[in-house]
């Protein structure tokens, strides 16, 4: 195999695909990132890696003199693409070696058994598409919610619902919950079926997706005569984004009914601009440590956000607010209110209550009035004296 390509492709295509490669492989194999040009192929070259769950394709242009394939170090094919020198790079099989040359630099890598590498799995069928910016935004606003505690897998995930052209994207840590709702544009018109993907894959490969184009979702699934509904047992469910492919298995387990969990009414809200009230979080937080709550304090047109008591360092910050109800006095984890403001789109948002110690839904500002936001964010209040 021999091939010469752009430097900035090449190192792109392999950031993408080293992101299925494992932290412990559990096979020296595993490690590897493939490369191949086969027979036929006169233009591309196609990178893959592969974990068992998590597989991650990507082809490049090149201008080949060689077909073939190879199998290297993944991470440390990943570390010299990052870090070449900005001329074209050539990359050619010696043997038992590959020769990465790009301007004067040259980096010799010893190959892997190729025989050895496990086959991909193969992408199901596309279940729809929606726009790239608009699904890694969705994913930005409902990942900090999941939770990072793998006793309990099925709250690592992050649940996709499809019904019809909306998709809802959920996600909780039993503390709190993040709920998108999106437009999408399905294969079937009646699709009723949910997947529950693992959040962290579905938020490393959101971050890399670009404004401009689609990403298809390929989502294993079986056609009865009542519609499409989810394959049963283990599934897997597919990315598909300008030629860059990810493929996860799903976790096999029922996400949380979080639905009941929103209060249907609220006895008080308030009004405050994001930006500002996230600044202010921000500044009177720093004297909070990690149990540290933070403590807002809501009258008429006014909120007044503490933190700190007695011989501990005291912030505190008032802003205008617009509230209605009567007046109410709550306190949260800073970060767990951050990542909820986090989320908003708006400049405004809303944050609805029903008691002190009930849940507090934080939401968007809909642009029309009597909509429905788009993203709630449920956090549950910490008890203080």
């Amino acid at each position: 195999m021999k091939f010469r390509v752009d430097r900035d492709a090449f190192a792109e295509a392999v950031a993408w695909t080293a992101r299925a490669l494992p932290a412990r492989p559990a096979v020296p194999v595993l490690a590897g990132m493939r490369l191949d040009i086969p027979a036929g192929a006169t233009s591309q070259v196609r990178l893959s890696s592969f974990d068992y769950e998590v597989s991650a394709r990507a082809a490049v242009d090149v201008d080949t003199q060689e077909h073939g394939g190879v199998l290297v170090s993944g991470r440390l094919l990943a570390e010299i693409a990052r870090n070449l020198p900005p001329h074209p790079v050539e990359v050619a099989a010696e043997g038992s070696r590959v020769v990465v040359t790009c301007g004067s630099a040259r980096f010799t890598l010893l190959t892997l058994p190729l025989e050895d590498y496990p086959t991909l799995p193969a992408i199901p069928k596309a279940t729809g598409s929606l726009p790239a910016d608009t699904l890694a935004a969705a994913v930005r606003q409902v990942a900090p919610a999941a939770s990072r505690d793998d006793t309990l897998p099925m709250l690592t995930g992050m649940h996709m619902g499809f019904s019809g052209d909306t998709l809802t994207l959920a996600a909780t840590d039993r503390y709190r919950v993040a709920v998108r709702e999106l437009w999408w544009r399905p294969e079937h018109s009646d699709l009723s079926t949910s997947a529950l993907v693992p959040a962290k894959t579905l938020a490393d490969a959101a971050r890399s997706f670009t404004a401009g184009g689609n990403v298809e979702i390929a989502l294993s699934t079986v056609v009865s005569d009542g519609g499409v509904a989810t394959s049963q047992g283990e599934g897997m469910i597919g990315f598909d984004h300008n030629g860059r492919r990810l493929t996860t298995r799903l976790i096999d387990s029922e996400f949380v009914k979080y639905e009941h969990r929103f209060p249907t009414q609220f006895t008080a809200r308030a009004e405050i601009p994001t930006a500002p009230l996230a600044e202010a979080v921000k500044r009177v937080a720093l004297v909070a440590d990690r149990n540290t709550p933070l403590r807002l304090s809501f009258t008429g047109g006014e909120v007044v956000l503490e933190a700190g008591s007695g011989d501990d360092a005291q912030a505190l910050e008032a802003m205008d607010a617009k509230y209605e109800g009567e007046p109410m006095r709550v306190a949260f984890g800073p970060q767990y209110f951050l990542d909820g403001l986090g989320g908003i789109e708006s400049e405004s948002v809303y944050l609805n209550f029903t008691q002190p110690t009930k849940p507090v839904v934080i939401t968007d500002v809909p642009g029309e009035a009597g909509a429905a936001p788009a993203f709630r964010y449920l956090v549950m209040p910490l008890r203080v004296a």
